[in-house]
């Protein structure tokens, strides 16, 4: 991220720029002027706003982008340092890796905070993967009032859906939400998982498990697609999100 440092023989302490920074990043006084990298978002107005030109531009490195392939499929994620605060502009870089063609699958943090939206802004399509719980159903609750915000397509995935209640179901059926696949409790599941293995070499059943979630959400896009050529609008990457308790 692109941060400020202050030339000391040139600034006036006019306060200008600490004026337009909407982070307090920058405090102005009598006769020192100081900057606090870690609340800078580099927005850049301090840099515009200066008189003076007293404004350095520096690098600070938030965190890591790395990646990788399994044969065809190529993998990439973001990695913050430890007591960064700001995660979106790392996540954006990990989209603009991501390229434009082919099929994109964005896993998204739990929750729906500002790195939420930042991961899932303008996918095609949403996946909320959520829990038959009353935890679950509050958080899904919420995670579908921000998709909707968004204007996003979405669809259910339930996990663990043989150990609670209906109530994620009957929700479902209020709002019009799709269940694309659920997913009963399986102690194998988390073996496999625990070693490191991937269910759809190991369990032949998950592979049919997971073309039918493919084939669900192809059926729910062609849909949306429609939708979005005639309303005018572009399409762009797929995303996941997951609720607190998925």
């Amino acid at each position: 991220m692109e941060v400020p440092e202050i030339d000391s023989a040139r600034c006036t302490f006019c306060g200008k720029c600490q004026e337009i920074c909407q982070f307090n990043a920058i405090a102005v006084l009598p006769n020192a002027a100081l900057t606090f990298p870690e609340l800078c978002h580099s927005c850049g107005g301090c840099f515009l706003v200066c008189p003076e030109l007293a404004l350095i531009s520096k690098q600070r490195r938030i965190g890591t982008v790395e990646s990788g392939a399994r044969g065809p499929v190529r993998f990439t994620h973001g990695q913050l340092r430890v007591g960064e605060a700001l995660a979106r502009p790392l996540i954006r870089r990990v989209r603009q890796e991501a390229g434009e063609g082919g099929l994109t699958i964005i896993d998204a943090p739990p929750g729906t905070s500002c790195p939420v939206l930042a991961a899932v802004l303008g996918s095609d399509m949403v996946i909320l993967v959520t829990e038959p719980t009353a935890f679950g159903l509050n958080d899904l609750k919420l995670a579908v009032a921000a998709v909707r915000e968004l204007r996003l397509p979405l669809g259910l995935v339930i996990n663990r859906s043989d150990v609670g209640d209906r109530r994620v179901h009957d929700y479902a059926a209020r709002e019009n939400l799709p269940i694309f696949l659920e997913i009963p409790f399986d102690r194998e599941v988390a073996e496999v998982y625990a070693r490191g293995g991937l269910l759809v070499e190991e369990l032949p059943e998950w592979r049919r498990m997971m073309r039918s979630l493919w084939e669900r959400i192809q059926e729910e896009l062609s849909g949306t697609r429609s939708e979005k050529l005639v309303a005018g609008r572009g399409i762009s990457t797929s995303a996941t999100l997951r609720t607190k308790h998925a």
